[in-house]
């Protein structure tokens, strides 16, 4: 069977737009009749209700709203103040006859048709005869069906619509000719019920409650016509789109009647199609063997089963119901299937003779085509068997078509999860019905850019997606939360490890167990369980990183992937309610009990080695670089990427850093010393055995930190490895060479062995467009796929930086650098902040990079009571803060440096870190408008006065900390544009130019 990433490879399908179809309806029916023919029409004299219940058994929207008058003047008057789209007449009226009241209503509302509902008697037809009925536009029979009513309303609509809807889509048609208003009084009522109900069954092709409705929309429209030049005419209009012809054989031609017309249409449509169904019926038997000579059905108009066969052959001929393969010898079926998947699951099971003689005749197509599958049926349509070399290859392309149609048409839609029809080519589902959180908001958002533009389907070789996704929506966490009666304990101040014991012992809603076990059926390898919550990747506040993610190997022992992947779902809920969360909580003035978990269930990008499970590459990228270095721009955005899970760059572990713009200028490799002191030196893999996850406070538990000798023997490094040659002092690119193995992306960014940078730069450059500012994306890549398959960039996550327009009216740089506390010319932010007094720094006379730990829990205790009184600082240190690795900074949590308003990194003469961009944690501290300085003042890049914080008396004071009171407030001031910034001290500004009291808007 093809592979999914074979298939995805030509996306050519566009999305069928049926919400252009049936544009105009009938929404208001002018009914003219006396109180007795109302009751005549249904038992109730309730027409509205009776035509509203129709609708409803039939899945339509849009019932149209009955307007009752019993006589032609009281007609004329609702005519001149209600918007009627259509009048129905009975032949007895009181007033003016309804022939003489058609004619004027006709001159004043030319447009609005008009039909006369009537009993069927000979004396009726009699008298009809004999009127003057051109401004009718038709003549019902009243045969005591209720149906007839539906039936008027969609022919009527059909007739208004089916120009515009066959032009669009390639909507298809039936055409009825027949001039006898008694036989097609009966048959399109029965003709229009059996396309709706047909109509119903196709809407299971819909992938959700909304597209399931739009689908109705692209039923086949029915044409009637009642002479033999409108039969011609409609034919040969619409041959391109017409499933089968229902004739009668007497009607007129040339003005006259000619009992043979029915007969002389057949001719003229099988001379052009001798494939096209056709359908002769007539009250004269003898015309039985003439059509059957001319290879069309034949129907005795009289027969006592008359309806049920015109059922029949509609069913049979106009691609209606299942579809049948026959033996084209013996006649007997040799297969059916019911739908597309159907179709695609027994296509290699069906017999080559059978599917030839139905392709040959384009059954095939016309059923599809009468499903409303437009797209797919346009291809096979015109596949000849001749332009392959064996019916196998047929098949092959038949397949692969319409696998690929199956995963285009769920690209872009946030479909249902209906766990019978679960499959492969489901790309983003959800369950449940309330909101599906940020996280997967922002995945549901990259499905549908992925879907709108071509660029991401116009590269080479190279298949651009996101993951397959199931989404549990909110009303599960809060079913979940509310029947186990967790929130008392969930909000209370117990331990991390006693909120989760609690939480994995209570029990998910009975309801997605199935759901869950159908996913683990289909998902091909290891499952993230990621946070997706009502507050997380919001516009204003990223809750980046703040609750936990779990990976499990999916082991294909189904019972106890399923107890991990519930035990995995219940430790991200539980994860909302650690103190840290809560801390979070306060720290960005929400209620905790507000917050609301999605999740997000999704197949993990990569391969297995030796027992262990990663992509090739993992990435973070920004539209907007806050640290530019020349000729860059901050607009040119920034890119991290490292190999191995995602985990290595969220962290602050050393990763690559480059402008998409300029991926072969890259700072960390411009001398031989920096990349081998800066390069990633170990990366994140999974650990497949099953044993290694239980439910832990710790998301990491099963994660495993590998050497690069590691990645080596997988073949990875080969993707992204360099060689720094000892002897020569030197970088190989490459690993033939013997030396320290370094990780470089030589191969991907110097030499184009995958397209990194255009992709990563067009997906910044649509994400900022459509979010209309500065967006960051997670992206994962995997190379190493199976031999003919192409490598895929798969998109993991994306998330607005909170921005401002705002400026500052004062030149900063004018301001010298002498003159302030700290002048920064990498600063990141925009605004003012005042009332500035107390300053917390780490000394530099005693700095040592092996201390950095000792550092947190006195951080900590000295942030403390700042956060509790609603009091900030600045924060001043060397390295980079919130690192994970210690040896390139503090390695703080953002909880225990909260009430921190300005960050400072700062590099010392033997100590020189890059800032923390592209971490969780750098991407909180932004959200949150707090100011970010970096500065090294040993190589003159900006300036920090230590001399003068040294001089102030210590508030606290240990061998490594300093806690300062300022003499007087003082004001940050940040010009995001010119990324210059400055704390100013009163007792130094005096020569300072200008001021600015406008508020505070960091982004």
């Amino acid at each position: 069977m093809t592979k999914l990433t074979n298939i995805q490879q030509t996306n050519y399908f566009s999305e069928t737009p049926f919400g252009h179809l049936m544009q105009k309806r009938i929404h208001k029916v002018l009914l003219i009749c006396s109180g007795y023919d109302a009751f005549m029409l249904d038992e109730d004299g309730r027409i509205d209700e009776q035509i509203f219940n129709e609708y409803v058994s039939l899945n339509l929207r849009y019932p149209p709203q009955f307007i009752h008058v019993e006589t032609s003047e009281e007609a004329l008057q609702v005519l001149g103040y209600e918007q009627i789209d259509l009048v129905i007449t009975m032949l007895s009226i009181g007033g003016m006859d309804p022939f003489s009241m058609a004619k004027r209503v006709k001159e004043s509302y030319g447009e609005t048709p008009i039909v006369v509902l009537t009993p069927f008697s000979r004396e009726v037809s009699v008298r009809m005869s004999r009127e003057d009925t051109s401004a009718i536009d038709y003549v019902f029979c009243w045969l005591g069906n209720a149906d007839i009513m539906l039936a008027i309303i969609k022919l009527i609509e059909d007739e208004m619509n089916v120009e515009h809807d066959v032009e669009e889509v390639g909507v298809q048609t039936i055409l009825l000719v027949e001039d006898s208003v008694r036989f097609y009084s009966s048959y399109l009522p029965l003709i229009y019920r059996i396309i709706l109900k047909q109509a119903k069954k196709f809407m299971d092709e819909g992938l959700n409650e909304h597209q399931k409705m739009m689908r109705m929309r692209g039923r086949p429209k029915i044409l009637l016509a009642r002479t033999y030049e409108e039969a011609v005419e409609l034919y040969e209009k619409y041959e391109e789109n017409l499933l089968g012809i229902i004739s009668d054989v007497s009607y007129n031609k040339d003005g006259v009647k000619d009992t043979e017309a029915g007969i002389k249409l057949a001719r003229h449509v099988k001379g052009r199609n001798k494939y096209m169904p056709f359908l002769l019926q007539s009250s004269n038997r003898s015309l039985e063997p003439v059509a059957k000579e001319l290879k069309v059905a034949f129907l005795f108009k009289h027969s006592s089963s008359l309806l049920r066969r015109l059922k029949h052959f509609i069913n049979k001929y106009l691609a209606f119901g299942d579809f049948v393969f026959v033996d084209p010898k013996s006649g007997q079926e040799v297969g059916r299937v019911s739908n597309l998947k159907e179709l695609q699951e027994k296509l290699f099971q069906i017999p080559d003779e059978s599917l030839f003689y139905h392709f040959q005749r384009d059954h095939v197509s016309k059923w599809l085509n009468a499903r409303a599958l437009f797209a797919v049926a346009e291809v096979i349509k015109y596949l000849k068997v001749e332009d392959f070399k064996d019916l196998e290859a047929t098949k092959r392309f038949l397949f692969d078509t319409i696998a690929n149609f199956r995963y285009s048409k769920a690209r872009g839609i946030i479909a249902k999860f209906y766990r019978e029809k679960f499959d492969e080519y489901l790309t983003f589902t959800r369950i449940g019905e309330g909101t599906i959180g940020g996280k997967a908001r922002g995945l549901a958002f990259l499905n549908l850019l992925i879907k709108k533009y071509n660029a991401f389907h116009s590269i080479d070789n190279v298949v651009v997606t996101i993951p397959r996704t199931v989404v549990l929506s909110t009303d599960v966490f809060d079913e979940f939360m509310e029947v186990n009666e967790l929130y008392p304990l969930a909000l209370s101040e117990v331990s991390d490890e006693e909120i989760l014991d609690v939480f994995v012992k209570a029990h998910l809603p009975e309801r997605i167990h199935g759901d869950l076990f159908k996913f683990i059926s289909i998902a091909k390898g290891p499952i993230a369980v990621r946070s997706s919550s009502v507050l997380e990747d919001s516009h204003y506040q990223p809750f980046a990183g703040i609750y936990s993610t779990y990976m499990i190997a999916n082991s294909g022992e189904e019972n106890i992937v399923l107890e991990q992947l519930s035990n995995a779902i219940k430790c991200v809920y539980a994860s909302a309610f650690y103190n840290s969360s809560k801390r979070y909580m306060e720290a960005t003035m929400n209620v905790i009990d507000e917050e609301r978990m999605g999740i997000v269930l999704q197949e993990v990008v990569g391969q297995e080695h030796d027992g262990v499970f990663y992509p090739t590459i993992s990435g973070v990228g920004r539209s907007v670089n806050f640290y530019p270095i020349e000729p860059e721009k901050a607009e040119d955005g920034t890119v991290n990427v490292a190999m191995g899970l995602g985990k290595h760059i969220v962290e602050g572990s050393a990763s690559l850093r480059f402008s998409p713009k300029y991926p072969q200028k890259i700072l960390q490799l411009s001398s031989t010393d920096m990349a081998v002191r800066e390069t990633q030196k170990n990366f994140f893999a999974l650990d497949l055995k099953s044993s290694s996850f239980v439910p832990s406070v710790n998301d990491s538990i099963n994660i495993m930190k590998l050497d690069l000798k590691t990645a080596e023997q997988h073949g990875t490094l080969r993707w992204l490895g360099s060689v720094y040659d000892y002897n020569n002092h030197m970088i190989r690119d490459g690993l033939m060479a013997k030396g320290l193995r370094l990780v470089t992306f030589a191969n991907v960014l110097k030499y184009d062995a995958f397209p990194l940078a255009p992709i990563i730069e067009k997906v910044l450059e649509i994400g900022q467009k459509e979010m209309n500012q500065p967006v960051e994306v997670e992206f994962a890549v995997d190379l190493q796929v199976p031999k003919g398959e192409p490598p895929v960039f798969y998109l993991l996550q994306i998330r607005p930086i909170v921005d401002s327009k705002e400026s500052i009216v004062e030149k900063l740089e004018e301001i010298k650098p002498e003159e302030t506390l700290v002048h920064s010319k990498s600063a990141l932010g925009n605004g003012v902040i005042d009332d500035v007094e107390d300053v917390i720094y780490i000394k530099t006379s005693t700095f040592n990079p092996a201390n950095n730990t000792k550092l947190v829990p006195i951080i900590e205790q000295l942030n403390a009571p700042f956060h509790t009184n609603d009091k900030s600082y600045i924060l001043i240190g060397p390295g980079r803060w919130g690192s994970q690795d210690s040896w390139l900074g503090v390695p703080v949590k953002w909880t225990q440096i909260s009430a921190a308003r300005l960050i400072v990194e700062m590099g010392l003469e033997n100590y020189r870190v890059d800032p923390s961009q592209g971490t969780h944690f750098f991407q909180n501290l932004t959200s949150l408008r707090v100011g970010y300085f970096t500065v090294t003042p040993s190589i003159g890049d900006g300036y920090v006065d230590m001399d003068y914080l040294d001089s102030l008396p210590a508030v606290y004071e240990d061998e490594f900390v300093r806690h300062v009171k300022l003499p007087v407030q003082s004001s940050v001031k940040i010009d995001g544009q010119k990324g210059i910034g400055v704390v100013m001290s009163s007792d130094k500004v005096s020569n300072a130019s200008g001021d600015d009291d406008s508020d505070f808007n960091l982004h």
